[in-house]
């Protein structure tokens, strides 16, 4: 499907509170993409730990408390000790909004009955619309659950029903004040790739990518990292031999983008990427897109595979400037042109310059 772009906001944040980062957690990353509606939860329990301690919640020595009060499949007990909480969150975690996307969940319900295309009116695309909620959020509340296992204050806030719409899949109404109080409360907020309704053809699906360019436009965190199920971005599909993953991406004014990192044998060969036949968001293109706008804002982007130290160091914020040698993953930047004028030839030259935070 292709990108949703933004048009009307219908209700902006009042945000008192600085973000730090906010996090696309990759549906491919924590769901097993081919097998319906089948989590890795071992994948999905590590990122989540990742995101205490970048965070701030807590130290490594400390033991983890959680808030998910819940029963579990195969536990008879719920676990909730008033005592553990006497000492905690007497600092104030760094500031975190997530936004994940569907995996496995949704995107079959999706593709099925056409939701992306429209047609309420439609018996089957009405039934996939509702099909494709009961997974997605299905998904939302099991990640809010891991998060909140991690000490992490998570709240689940899904599109539809936080008032995004749009109108021919361009978002037209977004109301990000409940996000924002969120915020400011010291919570959490998790948001996920939606179907929502679509004031032309009926309804569409809101990819996790379109709404993190959005609130990265309206919130301002200070970066922006995508987990994924790869180390970054690659000019190739990775799987294909002598695949090379691309360090850093400048992006300049006009949209276009160039590799600064590492300098290709043809710097003007297309990017070439997948997308899973079932999946209605667009894959990695809409991914690149998005990523790119995020850093026309003047907002570095760091795309890195999920539940490795990699990930680790981009969520806390050591990748920033400079990018380390031994770091694997793909870094999006802006990019401003200056004139330089060549002493040997005078006439007017453009040369890309890195704008990194």
């Amino acid at each position: 499907m292709e990108a949703i772009n933004e048009t009307t906001v219908a209700v902006l944040p009042s945000q008192s509170k600085p973000i730090r980062c906010i996090v696309k957690l990759g549906g491919a990353a924590i769901t097993c993409k081919n097998e319906l509606e089948n989590i890795n939860e071992d994948s999905l329990e590590l990122v989540a730990s990742h995101l205490r301690q970048a965070m701030n919640i807590g130290s490594c020595s400390e033991k983890v408390v959680s808030l998910d009060w819940s029963k579990r499949p195969g536990i008879s007990e719920v676990s909730c000790n008033v005592d553990d909480f006497k000492d905690q969150f007497t600092e104030d975690p760094r500031s975190f909004v997530v936004v994940h996307g569907a995996g496995s969940f949704g995107h079959f319900q999706a593709s099925k009955s056409g939701v992306h295309k429209g047609g309420l009116n439609q018996p089957l695309v009405k039934a996939g619309f509702v099909a494709t909620r009961i997974s997605v959020t299905t998904l939302n509340l099991e990640i809010v659950r891991a998060l909140a296992r991690e000490g992490i204050p998570s709240i689940g806030m899904s599109p539809f029903p936080c008032g995004w719409s749009t109108r021919h899949r361009n978002i037209a109404s977004a109301d990000l004040s409940a996000v924002a109080k969120a915020v400011d409360c010291g919570f959490v907020p998790v948001l996920h790739g939606d179907a929502v309704l679509d004031e032309l053809q009926g309804c569409t699906i809101l990819s996790g990518d379109v709404i993190i360019r959005h609130l990265a436009a309206s919130m301002k965190p200070e970066f922006v990292v995508f987990l994924t199920d790869v180390f970054g971005v690659y000019d190739r599909p990775p799987a294909e031999p002598n695949a090379v993953l691309l360090k850093e991406i400048a992006v300049c004014e006009d949209g276009s983008w160039s590799v600064v990192q590492p300098a290709l044998e043809n710097m003007n060969k297309q990017v070439e990427i997948t997308v899973a036949a079932h999946d209605t968001t667009g894959g990695m293109v809409t991914k690149i897109s998005e990523a790119a706008m995020i850093a026309k804002l003047g907002i570095d982007v760091y795309i890195v595979k999920a539940a490795t130290s990699h990930a680790l160091r981009a969520l806390s914020g050591e990748v920033r400037g400079t990018i380390p040698d031994d770091w694997l993953g793909t870094v999006i930047r802006f990019a401003r042109f200056s004139f330089v004028v060549d002493a040997l030839n005078p006439e007017l030259h453009f040369q890309c310059l890195i704008m990194s935070s």
